[in-house]
């Protein structure tokens, strides 16, 4: 029997360890499932109640999808990664298997489940396959022409597309069904009484792998040749909102990637145009930040990819900024807007999170770990890598991180993305009479009922921009 072993990689197509347990079995031995609940972890790793719901959301579908191949999933609760190892050797042993099959994932805390896993079965004699289906190039193969991992992303992506076009991967298709094992799956818990209701919602991601899948068709064919000009615009519905199925393995990035590439034929598109095009290097960014943990794993331990700039700057311990910041009351309208999206949905568009970092970071001095912390407890698409490289970008202590100096206005970055206050005003209703640009003018939407903005802006900037020039 070979059982495999899904964490967040859920879905039956594109998924390496599942592909290559169903094509070792041979249809002469069954292929059995399981996945591990662990709650104390979940809030030692600050996961978001939202992304939690989802992930079980979607491990309920994919017990569906396993169980059309004849695969039963069997479903371990243990409070902690430290457990993890006997549960399934115990799990093992019952079930009488002669290997596990997983996927690796590369945060530290992970990598070191994963080994203290392999030493304890492989001590006993199961073998254990791990494969590489989180990233498309594995971690350690995109090197510089020293053989040195890159700390910019321009020249890694470079290098990153070079490697991708010379092999142009594709992904697996769904394995065949199997013979019937005689297991009996186990039911998926909601955990409601741990987790609360009402975190995740359902109406704007729905779970499954096939729903995921056709929105990335969606996407691909219909906006993804529009996406480098409309991305920027919260208001829009432009970007593909596809981070949360990416989050969790419902889709892969191998998956992504290949959806722009038969795109590729379609009006508007210059041939190979699709590698260039900007929603690929955001799968690429993805890839780079998963690489650096891997490559510098200070990283996992919430240490600055540029300690020596971070060792002098200073930060404030004024909780009374943060928790006006973590409420969406800072007084500056779209950076309140994007918290209250936020916290209202999990989600939150891309430049908004870039301006509402930045604001916390670099106008409000709070630590990056602090926002970091917040993002990963209320974002359905919560992801270490990406979250940390995103955080340390913002502060300017990162890889590639922005000049010191680059700080986003909250006025100026509405003039130019919300001009007409669209998106204040769905998530700041008090300004829905207020007229254009006008909603996001700091006087105006006092007038309207918002609070004043708890720091003066203009000194706030310049007292940043010395802070980092002397540090820097």
């Amino acid at each position: 029997m070979k059982l495999v072993w899904f964490r967040n990689d859920l879905r039956v197509r594109d998924n390496h360890a599942l592909y290559q347990a169903c094509q070792d079995a041979q249809q002469w031995q069954p292929v059995v499932a399981v996945a591990v609940l662990t709650p104390t972890q979940w809030k030692i790793q600050d996961e978001g109640r939202c992304r939690v719901q989802f992930w079980l959301a979607n491990l309920r579908k994919l017990a569906e999808d396993l169980a059309a191949l004849n695969i039963p999933l069997k479903v371990l609760r243990v409070a902690s990664n430290r457990e993890v190892p006997e549960q399934l050797m115990a799990l093992v042993r019952s079930l009488n298997a002669q290997a596990l099959y997983f996927n690796r994932e590369y945060p530290e805390y992970e990598q070191r489940r994963d080994d203290a896993v392999s030493v304890q079965l492989g001590d006993a004699g199961i073998k254990v396959h791990s494969f590489n289906s989180d990233t498309i190039i594995e971690p350690g193969q995109v090197r510089n022409k020293q053989g040195l991992p890159f700390r910019v992303f321009t020249p890694f992506s470079k290098a990153w597309r070079s490697l991708y076009a010379q092999e142009l991967p594709t992904p697996l298709p769904m394995p065949a069904a199997q013979m019937e094992s005689g297991v009996n799956g186990d039911p998926i818990p909601s955990l409601s009484y741990e987790l609360g209701s009402n975190y995740w919602d359902e109406s704007l991601w729905p779970a499954g792998s096939d729903i995921a899948h056709d929105r990335l068709q969606q996407f691909a064919a219909e906006k993804a040749v529009q996406y480098p000009d409309h991305r920027d615009y919260p208001a829009m519905a432009s970007t593909s909102s596809l981070s949360p199925y990416l989050s969790v393995g419902a889709l892969s990035a191998r998956q992504c990637m290949t959806a722009l590439q038969l795109a590729d034929d379609r009006p508007g598109w210059m041939e190979g145009e699709w590698l260039q095009n900007q929603w690929a290097l955001e799968i690429i960014w993805r890839e780079f930040y998963r690489h650096l943990l891997v490559d510098f794993p200070e990283i996992n331990r919430l240490q600055a990819f540029k300690p020596d700039i971070e060792r002098r700057l200073v930060w404030s311990d004024d909780d009374a900024l943060f928790d006006a910041w973590s409420r969406g009351e800072t007084g500056f309208p779209l950076v309140d807007a994007g918290m209250k999206q936020l916290l209202a949905t999990g989600w939150m568009h891309n430049r908004v999170r870039m301006l509402t970092a930045s604001f916390l970071t670099k106008i409000l001095r709070q630590d990056w770990r602090k926002g970091a912390e917040f993002f990963m407890q209320h974002l359905i698409d919560g992801d270490f890598a990406s979250n940390q490289g995103g955080w340390q970008w913002s502060a300017s202590v990162g890889a590639d991180a922005a000049p010191y100096f680059r700080i986003f206005s909250p006025q100026r970055q509405a003039e130019r993305f919300d001009p007409d206050g669209l998106y204040i005003a769905r998530w700041l209703p008090e300004l829905e009479k207020v007229q254009g640009k006008h909603r996001f003018d700091p006087r105006f939407a006092v007038e309207a009922g918002r609070p004043q903005p708890i720091i003066d802006y203009s000194a706030a900037r310049n007292r940043s921009i010395d802070d980092y020039n002397s540090a820097a």
